[in-house]
């Protein structure tokens, strides 16, 4: 096959749901939906209490509410999807729609990592450089980190997207998912995958496991600056800022290795699907729980904003 677009399918099939029992279809269509609308809400709040409440005007919080919008684009590129499909009876998605659906799930994907290497950074300098804490992280830096995130994350994906969009799709235009992925889009393309598969473990292994590599290099210096304290109280303290990031980074990360960077022998639609939805829709969903619950100054703005809502009711 010659390397251009020789694709004869103008649509894909996204058969995530529909694979499934009628009964089952319906109880995987609630979950779908309570879950979005969980992660949208819970999401939402957090960058509403981050924006009204001046004591959270800090960089980590900065990170947490661009981490937070993130979250809930992520899961709007994919999830409505598929409850307009199962509402509608209609599992087809456009070739432009599935490349476009693609672009942004790579985009957000690569937020994510981004800005939670960010975020272990904005933590060790916190822990082991506190009184050059406000020197170090300015608002210059932090809009850099973010802005600096978004330009890679673009480019990153766009050659993803194009070098996608050069394939050629033949007869076979089902996708046993229930979005437009890498993988399942290159399994039931008809031309030859080998650079794809190449960038993939090489330029997107890089882009993925940099900023990992980063967040256990900070926590290493982080663990070896927690553990020259003294105190207990101090230890425990140091330690509570860092856990609900590290619980975000291992589920996050978990998935996601096990998902991308595994031969492509070993990949089955079933397990695919189970560890996609984890990243795409669990952990957004939780992530705004594991940084509230154990944060008392955003429990405190999480409140009043309710409060606020409330009161506006009455």
């Amino acid at each position: 096959m010659r390397g251009t677009n020789q694709s004869s399918v103008s649509e894909f099939l996204l058969l995530g749901l529909s694979r499934q029992p009628q009964q089952q279809q319906q109880q995987l269509f609630l979950l779908f939906l309570v879950m979005y609308l969980v992660t949208v809400l819970g999401n939402l709040l957090i960058i509403l209490a981050i924006g009204t409440d001046s004591h959270l005007h800090s960089p980590m919080y900065f990170f947490l509410s661009n981490l937070s919008f993130v979250d809930v684009c992520f899961s709007s590129t994919s999830v409505p999807k598929v409850l307009a499909n199962h509402i509608l009876r209609n599992q087809a998605i456009s070739f432009s729609g599935c490349l476009t659906q693609m672009y942004f799930l790579c985009v957000f994907a690569d937020m994510d990592n981004f800005l939670l290497a960010v975020m272990a950074y904005d933590r060790y300098v916190a822990i082991c450089h506190p009184l050059h804490y406000t020197t170090k992280m300015t608002r210059q830096l932090c809009a850099l980190l973010v802005v600096g995130s978004w330009v890679v994350a673009s480019l990153n994906a766009l050659l993803h997207t194009l070098l996608m969009a050069q394939l050629s799709f033949c007869a076979d235009n089902i996708i046993p998912h229930f979005f437009c992925d890498i993988i399942p889009l290159l399994r039931v393309s008809c031309s030859d995958t080998h650079l794809n598969e190449l960038m993939i473990l090489t330029e997107g292994a890089v882009i993925m496991l940099t900023p990992f590599v980063c967040i256990l290099v900070s926590y290493v210096l982080i663990a070896c600056a927690v553990l020259r304290v003294s105190s207990p109280g101090g230890r425990w303290k140091a330690f509570s800022t860092c856990s609900s990031h590290l619980a975000v980074v291992c589920l996050f990360y978990g998935t996601i290795i096990s998902l991308y960077f595994k031969p492509s022998s070993s990949h089955s639609a079933g397990s695919d699907m189970a560890a996609a939805m984890m990243y795409t829709v669990v952990t957004p969903m939780l992530n705004p729980f594991i940084y509230s619950l154990r944060n008392r100054d955003l429990k405190g703005a999480l409140r009043k904003v309710l409060a606020m809502k409330y009161l506006s009711t009455q």
